[in-house]
This record gives structure tokens, sequence and C-alpha cells, in this order.
């Protein structure tokens, strides 16, 4: 038989973990190619060359032009593609991911179709978030109470440390500059951090649109992931660059939550609590890339690729 042209894929075992790779790539205005097993960014400042297997999530932006080889390559090696608008501020598609099983994908129905479940990991989440509150026994509508509480807090005391004046939250999605620096700040660190929890979500074969706390939405999940670090990461790096005085608020606060979120060791954390949350903690993450297909069956998992029937071999 002919061998098939170019390099050839490589297998799910030769891969990085997605708890070892770069968070994410950010490319605007760039051709992205392929040179072998790197992917080559070349904009007005030159020509730069990115191992595919060692990133996890590549954001393009506007006026970026990828090739038909640089997709296969970061599609092989497991990186997650995700195609944003203007400042980071929208999210429109993802390649496939790096996961190779549903097991991930069907524990986490199971947990959110199953009221007690979804009420269990909804307390884990906010204890997560605040910790030292009581939440074993609290109802959705007290922890949403107390969230509200809390929150409030924080910003107050973010204001407070950095010195700059706090109003409210007036995000408008269809006018990003309508809104004063701070918010924009703020508006553009948590479409960092959105993006980077997505690109793990869909990167593990979780289903982004299945949330515990939020619901309704296609990013549901994302929303319920993210918030587990908004308040640690997203809101003072926002406040920090704002006091700092910037020209460029949604580019210095995306540099900054870079930064923050690689010191933080965010992609490695979120795997973690992903797991966590979802009870497949015990499992190990090659369980959930390994290339298996099975059979249902309502006792067991059953192998594919054998013939089951009783009846004896032509």
């Amino acid at each position: 038989m002919k061998p098939i042209p170019g390099t050839p894929p490589a297998k799910v075992g030769e891969l990085s973990r997605v708890t070892d790779r770069i968070t994410f790539l950010y490319l605007e205005r760039a051709v992205v190619h392929r040179d072998g097993n790197a992917i080559t960014v070349r904009d007005e400042r030159g020509v730069i060359h990115v191992p595919a297997a060692t990133i996890a999530s590549v954001m393009l932006g506007p006026g970026t032009t990828v090739s038909h080889q640089a997709m296969m390559l970061l599609a092989d090696s497991g990186a997650s593609t995700v195609w944003i608008g203007e400042q980071a501020v929208r999210y429109y598609a993802h390649g496939r991911p790096l996961a190779r099983t549903s097991r991930l994908l069907e524990a986490q129905v199971v947990a959110v179709t199953n009221q007690s479940s979804r009420l269990r990991v909804a307390r884990e989440m906010y204890a997560m978030r605040f910790p030292g509150e009581e939440t074993v026994h609290l109802t959705m509508q007290q922890l949403r109470g107390r969230e509200g509480a809390r929150v409030r807090r924080l910003y107050r005391e973010n204001a407070a440390e950095f010195g700059v004046e706090w109003k409210a939250r007036d995000y408008r999605p269809d006018d990003f500059s309508a809104s004063d620096d701070l918010n924009q700040a703020l508006s553009a660190a948590t479409s960092c951090l959105y993006g980077v929890v997505h690109a793990v979500i869909v990167a593990l074969g979780c289903s982004p649109a299945l949330g515990f706390v939020h619901t309704g939405h296609d990013r549901s999940f994302v929303f319920d992931m993210a918030d587990l670090y908004k308040m640690e990461l997203a809101v003072p790096v926002a406040f920090e660059v704002v006091a700092k005085g910037t020209e460029d608020v949604a580019g210095d606060v995306r540099r900054a939550m870079r930064d923050a979120m690689h010191s933080a060791r965010l992609m490695g954390r979120c795997v973690e609590n992903l797991h966590r949350l979802l009870g497949t903690g015990g499992e190990q993450e090659t369980d959930f890339t390994a290339d298996v297909i099975e059979l249902w069956d309502s006792r067991s998992r059953l192998a594919g690729g054998i013939n089951y029937s009783d009846e004896p071999p032509w």
C-alpha cells in the first residue's frame, strides 16, 4: 500500500498532558502555518516557531490567517483551537479536543441530571470559592445570597487596595469601549479566564453547556468553572492594571492575566478541580485520553470491534 504522505500524527500516549502545557497562545493579525511539528507565526516583526504539542489552547483573534496544515498539526497534537473576536471579548468556535473518551462527559451528565448530585456540586463550587463558609446544608437561594454579599465586599476591598474608584459593574457586550476603563479591564480579564477554562473543558471532553450553577447557555459550565478563579485572578488584575494607568486596557490586561494564570498554575488547578467536582479525581488522566471504542451494556462496558454473535463463523 502506498504510504500516506506527510508527517504521521502523534499517538495520544506520546502527547503532553494538558496539565503540562502552556495555558494559551493568543494570536492576532498574523499568518499561522506549519514547519514540521511546530506551528509558525508570521507578522510584521518576523517569524517564530512554537511546538504544537506544548500548547493547550491557541486563540485566533481578528486578522489571523491559518493554513490547513497548521490546523492538522494542532488537531493531531491535541491543542484546542479557539476562534475569538476583537480584544478577546467574543467566543466563536473550537476544534477537536484532546480527549478521546466520553467518560468525563458521562460523569458530568450523570451529576447534572440528578437534583441531589447537582446541588452537591454547586455547594462544592461555592465552598471552593469562599473557604471557611459553611455550605453543606444551604439551599441554592441561600448560596446565591452569600455569594452576592462576598462579591460586593471583595470589589470594595480591591478598590481600597489599589486606590481605584468603584461604582458598579457595567458590561456592555454590544459596545466594549462604552464602559469606563475599570469595567473594560474586568471584561477583558474575565474573557481571558473564560477562554482558558473553556479550552480545559473541551480538551477533557466535557460539555461547556451543562452547568451546575449556571444553566440554559452554551457556556454555562464555563461560567461555573471560571467563577472559581474570578475573584482570585481576574478582579485583582483588572484593578491593578487600571491603577497603574494604561492606554491599552485590553492588551495590558490580557498580558497581566497571562502572567497571573501562569503563576497561579491555573491550567493544572482547573483540571484537578474539574475531576474533583465530577467525582473522578481518583482516575488517571490516561483513562480519558485512551483511544478506545466500547459498546454499551446494562451491566458493564464491552470492548468494541468484536463479533458477539453466538452463531459459528462462516
